[in-house]
């Protein structure tokens, strides 16, 4: 079986061998048991799914968070000639019917789906049709009330045990502590599983916190000559900051919700061939990512949780060179993560005041709205009833957690065309305004009935079928309304809301009192574990994080300036790789202390050391200008 397995790796991934434990990973999925996986970013979670269901019949469906992180597994699966398919948003009915359709019967090896495709009954109804091999979640960790990056859609996959209940479950994660792990395994019904966890200890990765006044100095000097991130938290710090890298000459992009996809595809390919060296980022730059030589993870903002720290600084280094994850705070960063995560907590009492308010704003009587849809503009909302804004959204999102309604909180644009002339008379306009052939001819083949009333539209589709820009769609549109050709409107709104529950005010949610005093309190712990990191300069960083995720007897790192203030830990392979880092560069020629520190993967205090042990030892001479050069033994 493991020879077989082998071949697949070779056949399709180009290895001669398996990383450590993903064999025992494999073989448990084999041998049909349930299991959960926890291997730190990098650790190869895909191929654990991916090669099994390549070594049987069926298909393997697979239960993603992101649209970015499905389509890239789905790319690098096509270009091995691996039939895979993605279920992303923006699918028409009758499209999502035929590559449902594709899976039934094309012979299709792997489905990627979001959690909220689970609550679709057609999607449930096909999936019985497949023959589903396997099922794997990936980023389990969202499932979790506890977790970091918890997702209320992700409580919706068990539906999947009564529709598919012989079928063989794999979750997987890089960030769970032993909590989250076992509330995986409760959430998921996973039938006596195997757990498998590796070390989350990342050898070539240097943790630092750097306490700084000026963080524009620091991080210019940090991403220097390295392909990097820069993790913000929000989107305007995004676009200050690379401003100001691009002005200092280091070529950086900026990423986050609010951009356009075919816009982050962009910048993601720009930043993938080194067009753009560095991506400021918020963390809608997430998951999924797979670039190898990122030399530097930085954090401008203080985390909201040890476990998204965790996860986005471990992006850096996967290629196994030395990295640096470096946090860089001060101060006045304290008062601002407590007053975004803490100050705007809403207690049981103003969640219930949001959602009674909410009810009088869509005028819901006592015992109904039940699975019914509400377009809300939020910030009339918040206005109306004088709300804080951000508290008021939190409100929202606990009892979308709760399952109490479920938030969509994109944009939304729902559009409405009327054709007002016959057809006839359309066609004459058509050959007399060529520019709008192909908009109109778009909107002629997808939409009947346009003549007779106002439809509503997708303008997303109609870009797509028309190949036009979503942009120049709604601006063609409003050209053809003011020549009176047809009725064109669009209403905004900021979100969805559906109800899941009957409006019964204090009684729809008294049942999940102790669920939101227990998320709130969970909160708090959060930030209190990410403040006592960023303060302890006693213990090694690596340490304390490894014994966060409750790894058995954690060793220090040996190598971040915690560690080498420590003697006993200034062993000769430290002492000696910093030295030849101090030699490369200055056979450059002469640099300044502050250059070999910004160069040096070490903390700056051990780089200083080793300067003044290098001088003591004639190995180095310190010039007029107050740079060093080797001397003539050294150079030669």
């Amino acid at each position: 079986m493991q020879d077989e397995a082998l071949e697949i790796l070779r056949k399709y991934w180009g290895h001669d061998e398996f990383r450590p434990m993903q064999w025992e990973v494999i073989s448990s999925i084999l041998h049909n048991r349930d299991s959960l996986t926890l291997f730190p970013t990098g650790g190869g979670k895909s191929i654990c799914f991916q090669v099994p269901t390549m070594m049987r019949e069926g298909l393997c469906l697979v239960v993603s968070p992101l649209v970015s992180l499905m389509e890239d597994q789905v790319m690098h699966l096509q270009q091995k000639n691996i039939k895979a398919k993605a279920l992303i948003g923006g699918i028409s009915p009758d499209d999502l019917i035929r590559e449902l359709d594709n899976c039934v019967f094309g012979n299709y090896k792997f489905l990627y789906l979001s959690p909220e495709r689970l609550q679709q009954e057609l999607i449930l109804e096909r999936l019985k049709q497949m023959n589903i091999s396997l099922i794997a979640i990936d980023e389990a960790h969202c499932i979790s009330q506890w977790g970091h990056d918890f997702r209320p859609a992700y409580r919706e996959i068990d539906l999947l045990r009564e529709v598919l209940p012989e079928v063989t479950f794999a979750a997987f994660t890089a960030t769970a502590t032993q909590k989250v792990a076992l509330d995986i395994c409760e959430q998921l019904q996973l039938k006596d599983p195997q757990i498998h966890r590796s070390s989350f200890e990342r050898k070539n990765l240097l943790y630092e916190v750097v306490k700084t006044e000026d963080k524009y100095h620091r991080l210019t000097k940090l991403v220097h000559k390295l392909s990097s991130i820069v993790y913000v938290r929000s989107r305007n710090a995004t676009e200050e900051i690379a401003r100001f890298l691009n002005k200092q000459g280091i070529p950086a992009a900026t990423y986050h919700g609010g951009l356009k996809n075919e816009v982050k595809q962009k910048r993601f390919q720009q930043w993938l061939s080194e067009e753009k060296r560095v991506m400021v980022a918020t963390t809608a730059f997430g998951m999924g990512i797979d670039k190898a030589n990122v030399g530097c993870v930085v954090h401008w903002d203080l985390p909201e949780s040890l476990e998204a720290y965790f996860q986005e600084a471990g992006r850096a280094g996967r290629d196994g060179q030395p990295s640096k994850a470096i946090l860089l705070t001060n101060d006045g960063d304290i008062p601002v993560l407590k007053n975004q995560f803490l100050h705007n907590l809403p207690d049981l009492n103003e969640v219930k005041l949001v959602y009674k308010k909410l009810m009088a704003f869509f005028s819901i009587a006592y015992g109904e709205g039940s699975q019914t849809d509400y377009d809300l503009n939020f910030s009339e909302f918040c206005n109306q009833y004088r709300f804080h804004f951000q508290k008021t959204y939190n409100a929202l999102q606990l009892m979308d957690r709760a399952g109490i309604l479920r938030l969509t909180a994109n944009y939304h644009k729902k559009s409405f065309i009327h054709i007002l002339i016959s057809g006839g008379k359309l066609e004459f306009f058509m050959d007399q305004n060529p520019k709008y052939d192909h908009l109109l001819k778009a909107l002629l083949r997808n939409y009947g009935g346009i003549f007779e009333n106002e439809i509503p539209v997708s303008l997303g589709m109609i870009s797509d079928k028309a190949q036009i820009s979503e942009e120049n769609v709604q601006v063609l549109l409003e050209e053809l309304q003011k020549q009176d050709i047809l009725d064109f409107n669009i209403s905004r709104h900021d979100m969805v809301i559906t109800l899941l529950q009957p409006r019964e005010d204090d009684a729809t949610l008294n049942p999940f009192s102790k669920f939101i005093r227990s998320y709130n309190d969970s909160k708090k712990e959060k930030i209190a574990q990410v403040l006592e990191f960023v303060k302890n300069d006693r213990e090694c960083r690596q340490l304390q994080l490894l014994r966060y995720f409750d790894e058995k007897k954690p060793e220090p790192c040996g190598k971040c300036h915690i560690c080498l203030k420590d003697p006993k830990n200034w062993n000769r392979e430290i002492m000696n790789n910093i030295y030849l880092e101090i030699k490369n560069r200055l056979k450059q020629g002469p640099a300044s202390s502050r250059e070999l520190v910004d160069k040096s993967a070490f903390p700056e205090e051990s780089v200083l050391k080793v300067i003044g042990l290098l001088l003591e030892k004639d190995i180095l001479t310190k010039q007029a200008s107050n740079k060093y050069e080797l001397t003539k033994n050294e150079k030669s």
